[in-house]
């Protein structure tokens, strides 16, 4: 690692220039925070078009769950094949097969309401969308090093503000009349764009540690604890998202329209989030950086849980966002420090927890609401929270001085 001169160790300022500098957004990392992109608009564009989907079919709420249980094993499906795929056939050809696949089951999904052919065009496009996102960790951290945590919260947060229009396009295109599946169509045009983009990029090749050495066909203990911090923190994502309209409409009497409306401000804090949290970084540690993200998380939920005025609640869930932005980019960034040197392993470990927490969380806080009520349904939420705190307290200590951002 290179010295720097006492000028520019001088005062943290001049730190966190020195360390924004060594995160260098070349066409590589451009063109995996654009494939990260098409994979934010495929999540946050599929949820409106469940409902928009089951009035065509004449279905049951019940049946049409079924298109998040399809998400959710496509999700599980990408984890469990992604490491010997990665590593026979390399990140690259590996992330754009995943995009292939992925307009292949929007196709299959859009195509007919016929349910056994939606549900299969779900299943197909989360496994492509998890060919996706499950590799773009460990590239960007192989690639920009010291910075790779920065650019994996960047990337993330492309892909949450890209998610964040996908419900306004979903709208515009039902207003004017072109009907939802117009809006994900578009996603077909921008792979078509991102090839020619594309076109020569190299990516790093996967790194995998030598099998002769202690313990390197397993993950070690402290990696598994990471891994909770992990699941723990998109179950938390997952509950705020799908069940936040309900709570709003139990609680604060609002429309359907409103209510769904309202779930846009935990998405926005969280594309915020991640635009700040990328910056922040560079000359924060991981560990510290996390805690924060619980603290602000859980500052925001208190609120929210507490209010009785609609107007303070939105602003609470904003803040809810701002705090759930940061456990995936900066959780999976702590999970490759601690695999010894498996960070493709690490990612595809990572993504069967996301799969479980993704269907598990959400199931477990609506299976309480039918019980006790969705209001006090709710402190899943902070009971997760503070066991992701536990987790980054004991999954530390073997790693803090390689989660520290030092220049």
């Amino acid at each position: 690692m290179r010295s720097l001169p006492a000028s520019t160790t001088s005062s943290p300022l001049s730190r966190r220039r020195v360390l924004a500098d060594e995160l260098r957004r070349d066409r590589l990392t451009w063109l995996v925070y654009l494939q990260m992109g098409c994979f934010g608009y495929f999540l946050y564009c599929f949820g409106p078009t469940v409902s928009l989907l089951r009035d065509e079919q004449g279905i049951s709420r019940t049946l049409s769950g079924l298109h998040a249980t399809a998400l959710a094993t496509g999700s599980l499906l990408g984890a469990l094949v992604i490491t010997p795929v990665v590593r026979r056939r390399g990140r690259g050809l590996v992330m754009w097969s995943g995009l292939v696949v992925l307009c292949l089951g929007i196709l299959l999904y859009i195509a007919t309401d016929v349910l056994a052919l939606t549900l299969s065009g779900a299943l197909l496009g989360s496994l492509g969308a998890a060919f996706i996102a499950l590799p773009a960790p460990a590239v960007l951290s192989d690639h920009h090093g010291k910075a790779g945590a920065s650019a994996v919260t960047e990337a993330t947060a492309v892909a949450a503000g890209i998610g964040t229009v996908a419900p306004l396009i979903v709208g515009l295109t039902v207003a004017v009349g072109l009907g939802w599946r117009a809006a994900m169509l578009l996603v077909l045009p921008v792979v078509a764009l991102l090839a020619l983009f594309g076109r020569n990029v190299r990516y790093p090749k996967p790194t995998v540690a030598p099998i002769h050495q202690g313990g390197a066909r397993r993950l070690p203990a402290v990696y598994w604890i990471g891994w909770g911090v992990v699941t723990a923190g998109i179950a938390v994502e997952f509950c705020m998202i799908l069940w936040t309209a309900d709570i709003l409409r139990a609680r604060f009497d609002l429309s359907s329209a409103v209510a769904s409306a309202g779930v846009t401000a935990v998405v926005a804090g969280m594309c915020i989030g991640r635009i700040a949290g990328g910056r922040l970084a560079l000359s924060i540690a991981l560990d510290r950086l996390l805690y924060g993200a619980l603290a602000v998380c859980g500052a925001g939920f208190a609120a929210f849980w507490l209010t009785t005025w609609a107007p303070l609640a939105i602003l609470a869930l904003l803040v809810c966002g701002l705090g759930i932005a940061l456990f995936y980019p900066i959780g999976v960034a702590r999970a490759i420090v601690a695999s010894d040197g498996r960070p493709d392993l690490a990612v595809a470990r990572v993504g069967l927890g996301v799969a479980l927490a993704s269907g598990g969380g959400p199931f477990v806080l609506g299976a309480l609401a039918d019980q006790i009520g969705i209001h006090g349904a709710f402190l899943v939420v902070p009971a997760l929270l503070v066991f992701s705190a536990l987790g980054v307290r004991f999954g530390a200590p073997r790693t803090a001085a390689a989660l520290a951002p030092t220049a």
